[in-house]
């Protein structure tokens, strides 16, 4: 078991996944905790989460997303982080609705990524697809924002080392 700092480090973008190594439930269980343990505005979790295991439904989701990302289909597990807006809205008005709902989703994402190099799986974030289509594709309600795709399973790669940029560009102190 890694130590924190170990795990985001850890934490790569993988593109191949082992196609005979299915994810465990109780692996796939522990990564949704995690997803469902992370912050949210006022403790609302203003956001859903479809695990998307059926391959059929993996593969209508690699349809919705606007490069050639043949690995959505491939991974045995995706996850649908959807923004639920209006109930964001019900304690926050507009800004929840528009802002507080997505950074919701999107931190749970962040910590299902995580969850999952802990638990030595792999994972893809995607944030270029269509999210009406993925709506339609997933059979989502309208008041449902699709907002992170995020594809898991045993890696089949080890990517290499993407750059990032100095820690001076990118913080400042006042």
């Amino acid at each position: 078991m890694w130590d924190f700092f170990e795990t985001v480090r850890h934490r790569h973008s993988v593109r191949r996944y082992q196609a005979d190594m299915p994810v465990e439930q109780d692996k796939l269980h522990a990564v949704i905790e995690t997803a469902c343990s992370a912050p949210s505005a006022g403790d609302l979790q203003a956001y859903q989460i479809i695990v998307i295991r059926d391959a059929a439904r993996r593969e209508a989701l690699r349809e919705v997303v606007q490069r050639d990302h043949d690995f959505v289909a491939q991974a045995p597990v995706s996850m649908l982080f959807c923004a639920d807006p209006k109930r964001s809205a019900e304690r926050f008005g507009e800004r929840g609705a528009q802002l507080f709902a997505v950074q919701d989703a999107t931190i749970a994402a962040g910590f299902a990524q995580l969850a999952a190099v802990a638990a030595g799986l792999a994972s893809a974030w995607i944030g270029q697809f269509d999210p009406a289509a993925a709506r339609r594709c997933m059979d989502l309600p309208q008041s449902l924002e699709p907002v992170a795709l995020l594809c898991f399973g045993y890696a089949a790669e080890l990517p290499a080392l993407t750059p990032r940029r100095k820690l001076d560009e990118v913080v400042r102190y006042i």
